[in-house]
């Protein structure tokens, strides 16, 4: 039976590349493929994929919320990051969200067609130039699913706050997330205060700082 797979990724000739190559492996069915994190996440819900190649760095809903998202309403479905990030950050807070596998953009083909296959069979898989690492820290059970962000922010708080950074406006927002624009406004507020941070560049620092985005989409 073939491993059905969703490919997220902003990037066309990454996304459509990897496409193409999967496809040609016999025992893997390309179900599917997005632009973004909130794609990805409608995508598995709607196809049930067995493994969703995820990009971590993308607009309006980054590869680790939605993992996150994927895995609360998809827990069967298996995800792999790719990334050019190898920072520990990132990698830690895939793991945290969820993900089963973490592989560097630079890797071989055959590096993540093997991944695949060993994520499909509920094994974990870490890219070896990922050096001093502990993945088994962020792959406990109990700790699956918390982001490491400080004091916690909500699913739907941690949206606005990506795509404030991103330069979005509330009326951007409130039409992309299907919110009324003064639902936005009590977001904003509530992230402002309990990060303690009153300005857009604050907020856009700490986003960054926290992986939320990298703006170089």
């Amino acid at each position: 039976m073939s491993i059905r797979i969703v490919i997220a990724d902003d990037h066309k000739l990454m996304r459509e590349g990897l496409s193409s190559l999967l496809s040609q492996q016999a025992d893997i069915q390309v179900v599917g493929q997005a632009i973004n994190g909130r794609e990805a996440v409608q995508l598995a819900e709607r196809e049930s994929p067995d493994v969703v190649v995820m990009d971590v760095s993308m607009p309006d809903l980054n590869g680790i919320d939605a993992t996150r998202q994927i895995l609360s309403r998809s827990p069967r479905t298996r995800v792999i990051a790719l990334s050019m990030h190898s920072d520990r950050q990132f990698v830690a807070e895939m793991f945290r969200a969820g993900a089963r596998g973490y592989l560097l953009k630079d890797s071989a083909f055959e590096e993540l067609a093997s991944a695949i296959t060993r994520v499909a069979k509920d094994e974990t898989y870490i890219a070896p130039r990922i050096s001093g690492f502990r993945m088994e820290d962020y792959t406990r059970k109990e700790e699956r699913g918390e982001p490491l962000l400080a004091p916690r922010l909500s699913e739907r708080e941690r949206e606005v706050l990506q795509m404030m950074a991103e330069g979005k406006g509330t009326k951007e927002i409130a039409a992309d997330l299907h919110l009324s624009a003064k639902t936005v406004e009590t977001h904003r507020q509530h992230l402002m205060d309990k990060l303690e941070m009153y300005s857009v560049a604050e907020l856009t620092k700490f986003a960054i700082r926290e992986g939320l985005t990298t703006l170089d989409h």
